[in-house]
């Protein structure tokens, strides 16, 4: 492995995260002392990586999924020799402005393949890359696509339920460069996990179609033989190391608390004592850093051999290859979108806006039909995202680019933020708006680290009828207006539908969630402008007849009826316009003046949509009218349901005629 002993290497991962914690008075030392043995093996023996380019294509992903434990990861790599991890980082741990915040983010952080922190979402994003990497081999070729990904998972990842939809999944599909290393400490933060838990996780990954084992994690021959057998296995893997949490310390180590506090001053001095590790802070010996650095820049040749087979590419398969690394999209898409806006204002489609999306994504499919990859959870007949020339992924089938999940939405959901930060695809899952609740931890992930995912999220409100509340979202787009980053959408019809598609698709900075409805719904549009209207998040789509008494804003199936009202306004002689607000949070996050071109200066402001009103007093004001839900709905046909609840263009008109 190396001329420097491996535990000296390893002590060096554990003094570092000692005196990081310590110095912070905050963090969680148990898991990178417990540990270290094992990233040591992986780091120095296996993985496949070049520290001077942490971002190459083909290296190898390790994902810390106990992201509670970053202190391991930042000391890996400044060990290794990443240029942005200076000691002077690792002293700032967990301080403002450091690239290492508690938890790892891939947004501030050179070389942390994903956020993690939230227990259970870096094994379950894990299968998304594994996910990627199968589905880009079987293009592009094992030469140019060849790696593994690795996580490093804790007690808690496995408790939570995400990991058994994503173990489930990545046992489905035969992900066998997927290896997962079981920090086996047996302790949480109340005390021994026996207290709550007596899971058999081997057995569990078993049951799963994975391969699995128990393992010595503190024995750096038994890791590397684990491991090696695990790159040879035709299915995912899963090697339980049985380790001491806060190895070392002289009363903490196997205990709760050394998870999640600083040693303190004491504890520190006799772990560094017992371990051999100089009591300076922050010191590694030269000859230990050294070893370190030339395990990071083993993998330069790997790089370089790469680089020399990539170059080897036909011209056209390489600039392909690099522009979906990029996540740059094909100038064939809006060629295809531009004809797909003409046929329907020739033909106008009368149909719900998850079937105009069905009809988007055909267009999609044919422009993108490798890089576009969708899937559902169980509900592909439903959520209709799935083209007519889409092939199922499977085992057997890895270039197919539709996506069965199960009914999995939050496994899902993890997934795509996977397959996202990858490279290589513009991925999108579906499922019904209420089940968003299923999947929100991996979608707010994937708004704070900014991953251009796509949620095709159909059955958007009380219209789907008559499977009744359980199943109709009335605060959920509320709910998701709230979340940073996160962009919303509601399309009225099939022309903002395709327009909503093409925002999305070039969005990589962050998700987007297309809400669709059930019920059939009118073309209202009957033009559709280069500029794509939808960009600012709503414009007007019917002007008044003079001098505007009334705004009408309204969003998704709730135009048809603010169009109607507008009607019968002017029947009764007041002058109103009708303002489509496909992206509420796109037009409050609007210049000022364009904001206030949009919303207007109309006396009276009225918003109609079909869920609460949070939200929509940053447009109507406060002694702004609102027609729309106070509670949750029931179980009826859609028609039924919008009358009782008056959802109606009488109801909208009766609430401006008490104000005109």
């Amino acid at each position: 492995m190396t001329q420097v002993d491996h535990t000296r290497m390893a002590n060096a991962i554990r003094g570092l995260a000692m005196d990081a914690v310590e110095k912070a008075k905050s963090g969680h030392p148990g898991l990178p002392m417990g540990a270290a043995d094992i990233a040591t093996v992986l780091f120095t023996q296996f993985l496949k990586f070049d520290a001077a380019d942490p971002n190459w294509p083909d290296r190898d992903r390790f994902v810390l999924s106990a992201g509670h434990g970053s202190m391991l990861l930042y000391a890996l790599l400044y060990l290794t020799g990443n240029k942005d991890m200076t000691l002077d980082q690792i002293r700032n741990f967990r301080q403002l402005g450091s690239k290492t915040p508690g938890h790892p983010e891939n947004f501030e952080t050179s070389g942390v393949e994903t956020t993690t922190g939230p227990l259970g979402q870096g094994i379950a994003t894990s299968v998304g890359m594994a996910l990627a990497e199968k589905m880009l081999a079987a293009e592009f070729g094992k030469k140019v696509v060849s790696h593994h990904t690795y996580v490093l998972a804790s007690d808690g990842d496995l408790m939570e339920g995400v990991s058994q939809e994503a173990i489930a999944m990545a046992g489905h599909w035969k992900l066998n460069k997927l290896i997962v290393l079981y920090d086996d400490n047996g302790i949480s933060i109340d005390g021994p996990t026996s207290l709550a838990d007596s899971v058999d996780q081997v057995k569990r990954f078993k049951s799963a179609g994975w391969a699995a084992e128990l393992i010595d994690g503190q024995d750096p021959k038994a890791i590397a033989a684990a491991i090696t057998r695990a790159q040879k296995s035709n299915k995912p893997s899963l090697i339980a190391c049985k380790t001491t949490i806060g190895y070392g310390a002289p009363t903490r180590a196997g205990t709760a608390k050394a998870h999640g506090e600083a040693l303190g001053a004491d504890e520190l001095k006799g772990a560094k004592e017992k371990l051999g590790i100089s009591l300076e802070a922050f010191s590694v010996p030269d000859d230990v850093l050294q070893a370190w650095r030339a395990a990071g820049s083993r993998g330069a040749a790997a790089r370089e051999e790469w680089e020399a087979v990539f170059a080897e590419l036909g011209p056209r398969k390489r600039a392909e290859f690099e522009r979906r690394m990029r996540h740059e999209r094909p100038a064939a898409l809006a060629k295809a979108l531009r004809a797909h806006k003409k046929a329907l204002l020739e033909a106008p489609l009368n149909v719900a806006t998850r079937k105009s999306s069905e009809a988007a994504i055909e267009a999609i499919a044919a422009a993108m039909p490798m890089e576009f990859v969708a899937g559902s959870a169980d509900l592909t007949g439903s959520n209709n995202n799935k083209a007519k020339s889409a092939v199922a992924f499977s085992a057997k089938t890895p270039k197919g680019r539709f996506i069965h999940y199960g009914i999995r939405e939050h496994g899902m959901a993890a997934a795509l933020n996977g397959i996202f930060l990858h490279g290589g695809f513009a991925p999108n899952g579906a499922t019904f708006l209420v089940f968003t609740d299923y999947a929100r931890p991996a979608m707010r992930l994937a708004a704070l680290m900014g991953t251009g995912v796509v949620y095709v999220m159909t059955h958007d409100s009380i219209g789907l009828g008559e499977d009744g509340p359980t199943h109709q979202p009335v605060e959920h787009l509320a709910a998701l207006r709230a979340m940073p980053n996160m962009r919303v959408f509601r399309p009225c019809d099939a022309v903002e539908v395709a327009e909503c598609w093409e925002l999305a698709l070039n969005r990589v900075d962050g998700p987007t969630v297309l809400a669709l409805t059930r019920q059939n719904l009118p073309q209202l549009r009957t033009h559709a402008p280069n500029d794509n209207p939808c960009g600012h998040g709503a414009y007007e789509l019917v002007a008044a007849e003079g001098e505007a008494k009334v705004s009408l804003f309204a969003s998704g199936s709730e135009v048809e009826i603010a169009v109607a009202a507008q009607k019968q306004l002017a029947e009764r002689g007041i002058a109103s316009r009708v303002v489509s607000v496909p992206s509420l949070d796109l037009l409050l996050a609007q210049p000022a003046d364009r904001k206030t071109a949009i919303i207007g200066n109309a006396p009276v402001k009225l918003a109609i949509e079909a869920g609460v009103r949070w939200g929509w007093d940053a447009v109507i004001g406060q002694d702004g009218e609102f027609v729309g839900m106070h509670g949750f709905g029931a179980s009826a046909p859609a028609k039924d349901l919008f009358k009782h609840f008056g959802i109606t263009a009488e109801a909208a008109v009766n609430a401006v005629l008490k104000r005109v």
